[in-house]
């Protein structure tokens, strides 16, 4: 392996680590305060984080891959919001979630819009979809089955939420596949970030009791969320992808889930049973397994691995 492309997977490596240990910190601040005012601040401090990139882009032109120059405002505000319609269900789905489940589970269950992608992309006429996206579909739903259904037969609450949530992030991947074409990543990542800062905050004030002590409480977490998940992160991520194979990429990347997991063992002491293990361990070979057969010259979008991370 070649010492760049060493160094880039390595930098990848610790975004996954980053990435997966955001879920630890989104359960942990919520025990101090709501998810929506979670959210709220957490995404004005990644829009906070992300001026850098805006700043060293501000006075350039912004090429896209079709060669098309510069854009106006009012086409990447308009787009831009459309884009975080999606993001902002992701992440309320997910962070109402973790109210009620585990950070590993949701790491885990999240995952799972690595394969919904392709598969919403066939039902899109997109793209075709091989047999491996329907092999590691078939592992992710066991294991899905195995970690959230019930002997009842009924799926745990916030797990359903989290699947909400994965279908969300499938839906905003394919969105911005198309706008990374005509829009500099940054640009709309920093149009999201607003977005769902203000969109968050307003349903806090609306349903949530918002006091100083408990963000200050939670200050350590949503830092970590806000900065970490998003700025460095965000940066570490593009660097790191200059000089690995897309395919090996994702495959890093998807790492997140195992992190979130061992994150929530570690630190929150989130104990699995031996079915809820077998199940993870399923549904990450479906992760793998759907992004080991691609093909290898698929473009993997600067957003497109996000989050979890909600970016």
């Amino acid at each position: 392996m070649k010492k760049e492309t060493l160094k880039s997977e390595s930098i990848l490596l610790l975004v996954a680590v980053i990435w997966g240990l955001a879920f630890v910190a989104q359960r942990a601040g919520m025990e101090y305060v709501g998810p929506f005012t979670f959210n709220g601040i957490r995404f004005f401090l990644g829009a906070l984080s992300l001026t850098p990139f805006l700043v060293t882009l501000r006075g350039r032109t912004r090429p896209s891959v079709s060669g098309r120059m510069e854009y106006t405002r009012t086409e990447l505000l308009k787009n831009g919001l459309f884009a975080s319609i999606f993001l902002f269900g992701g992440i309320s789905f997910q962070q109402v979630g973790l109210v009620y489940t585990t950070a590993g589970k949701a790491g885990f269950i999240t995952g799972l819009y690595v394969i919904l992608v392709p598969i919403l992309g066939m039902i899109l006429k997109r793209n075709r979809t091989g047999l491996n996206t329907w092999i590691g579909a078939v592992l992710a739903a066991t294991g899905m089955y195995l970690l959230s259904v019930t002997q009842d037969f009924t799926i745990a609450f916030g797990d359903f939420l989290e699947l909400l949530c994965a279908f969300c992030f499938a839906a905003h991947v394919i969105i911005i596949d198309d706008l990374s074409n005509r829009f500099h990543t940054a640009d709309l990542a920093f149009i999201q970030c607003v977005a769902c800062s203000i969109i968050s905050m307003a349903v806090a004030l609306a349903f949530e009791i918002i006091t100083l002590d408990g963000i200050l409480m939670a200050a350590i977490p949503i830092f970590y969320g806000g900065v970490f998940s998003v700025g460095i992160a965000y940066t570490l991520q593009i660097y790191g992808q200059k000089n690995s194979h897309p395919s090996h990429a994702a495959i890093i990347l998807s790492l997140e889930s195992l992190f979130a997991a061992l994150g929530g063992w570690i630190i929150l002491n989130e104990i699995m049973s031996a079915r809820s293990i077998t199940g993870c361990a399923l549904m990450m070979a479906g992760m793998l397994i759907s992004q080991l057969l691609r093909n290898g010259d698929r473009k993997v979008s600067a957003i497109e691995i996000e989050r979890g991370k909600g970016l």
